[in-house]
């Protein structure tokens, strides 16, 4: 028996989704992003027990048992997880996100014979398994259980064809005769096609890939909220799909490349391919202390990080050696690029967890005219970013993507720990440049004694 009647479900509802749009705009900014996703866990909360309240649900102790679970698994998960774990616990939510939304509309298939319902059972099932599959992949290539390397076979785009046709035909089937046989072929189907589609991907394009497949999630899930007849999920389906969606077109356009390019560049060379090779060019390398002086002599400093810097979770001390320079009477500043690391605002949430002051962040249309009149651009694990080859080598990978001009610097300084090129596999050719000193070693460590030498300055 239902606790809320139908006008209080309908508000409560109302209120869930002004929570959800709240949060969204929320997450747009790293100042405001806490509270975002305070405000956006607090809808889902209301969402929730509103179901429990109004809804004649069966089963209730399994569900309760459900819910028990997942939390028990995923507290634990979102509290040790490291900054650099970030980008896969992110593609694994979207991913189980998307196959709940699979599951549930098999599960409901049989429950209407409304072919305009059915409709919305076909694309929540290979929309959602599509994601599903994708987000694994994505998931493999981060934590580097699979190759970051663009994989493709031959006769692979053949393949993708006949596997989207076949998904069609059996999506088809599903709506006309209700068929479960045929609906499990189309997840099966669906699966597939996330698999193909994710593959082809590599290096610098996954983390696109990861927000492109969010939107897929939220678009399962509207469709799911058609086949419940849920007004909340349609909307919170539909916000996610939109944001994710919007995120990937701003991304692809930080990368200079079109969405179509970074999916199936791989079949005609065009994706960002990681590489292992080293180069045994001569560099010009300094120690420590050399640094210490370049930066603690400095009028500007600018502080380009990448994900090295998240790798080594150098961040805090990072913050400390910016904190020392400006006692020294220097001014630091930190350039973000929008594709830095793994993840979109990967960059502003680490240092925001190192509470670097949001007015120290610039982001690159702000950061890129202030260049020329910066003593030294510190760059701390970053490569492709900043690599003069998106303007100068028309065959790069990179090639046309918007990238920090650290070379406008007086002087350069690389932190980093080899010489391997970034995810893009080629060689950043200000490595190389006179003005150029290169820091071997871990992120961390080489802050650290950086900072002590600033400090005995």
């Amino acid at each position: 028996m239902s606790i809320l009647g139908p006008g209080w479900t309908s508000l409560f509802y109302l209120v869930a989704a002004v929570c959800f749009i709240l949060a969204l705009k929320g997450l747009s900014s790293p100042r405001t992003a806490r509270r975002g996703n305070a405000i956006g866990a607090a809808g889902a909360l209301v969402a929730v027990v509103t179901v429990f309240l109004s809804a004649k649900l069966e089963n209730i102790p399994l569900i309760i048992a459900a819910i028990a679970v997942g939390s028990a698994v995923a507290v634990p998960v979102a509290r040790r997880v490291q900054m650099t774990q970030m980008p896969q616990l992110v593609a694994l939510f979207n991913g189980v996100g998307g196959g709940a939304a699979a599951l549930v509309a098999v599960l409901e298939l049989g429950h209407s014979g409304d072919p305009w319902v059915r409709l919305a059972v076909v694309f929540t099932m290979l929309v959602g398994a599509v994601s599903f599959a994708g987000s694994a992949v994505t998931v493999g290539k981060l934590q580097e259980l699979i190759s970051a390397r663009p994989l493709l076979f031959p006769g692979m785009p053949v393949v993708m064809g006949v596997v989207v046709l076949g998904a069609v035909a059996a999506g088809g089937v599903v709506v006309v005769t209700g068929s479960v046989g045929w609906a499990m072929a189309l997840l099966v189907l669906g699966l597939m096609a996330g698999l193909l589609l994710v593959l082809p991907v590599g290096g610098a394009d996954v983390p696109i890939v990861i927000s492109l497949l969010n939107a897929f999630t939220g678009l399962a899930v509207a469709a799911s909220g058609i086949v419940l007849g849920n007004v909340l999920l349609v909307v919170a389906g539909t916000l996610v799909g939109a944001s994710g969606t919007i995120l990937t077109k701003v991304m692809a356009s930080a990368m200079g490349r079109g969405v179509t390019g970074i999916m199936f560049g791989a079949f005609r060379g065009g994706s960002t391919a990681g590489s292992t090779v080293q180069s045994d060019r001569p560099v010009r390398s300094s120690s420590p202390e050399d640094v210490a002086v370049q930066l603690g002599y400095a009028q500007r400093v600018v502080i380009v990080p990448g994900y090295g810097l998240a790798v080594a979770q150098g961040q805090h001390t990072i913050a400390e050696l910016a904190t020392a320079l400006a006692a020294r009477g220097v001014e630091v500043v930190f350039a973000i690029h929008p594709v830095a690391g793994r993840m979109p605002g990967h960059m502003n949430v680490l240092l925001a967890e190192a509470n670097v002051p949001y007015e120290c962040l610039k982001e690159l249309e702000e950061a890129n005219p202030e260049f020329p009149n910066t003593d030294v651009a510190l760059i701390v694990g970053a490569n492709d970013v900043v690599n003069p080859a998106a303007k100068s080598t028309p065959g790069a990978p990179i090639y046309g993507m918007p990238i920090l001009e650290v070379a406008q610097a007086g002087q350069v300084v690389f932190l980093k720990r080899s010489m391997r090129p970034g995810f893009a596999g080629i060689e950043n050719e200000l490595l190389f440049d006179p003005k150029t000193t290169l820091l071997f070693g871990d992120a961390k460590e080489s802050l650290t004694r950086v900072l002590g030498a600033v400090k005995a300055l």
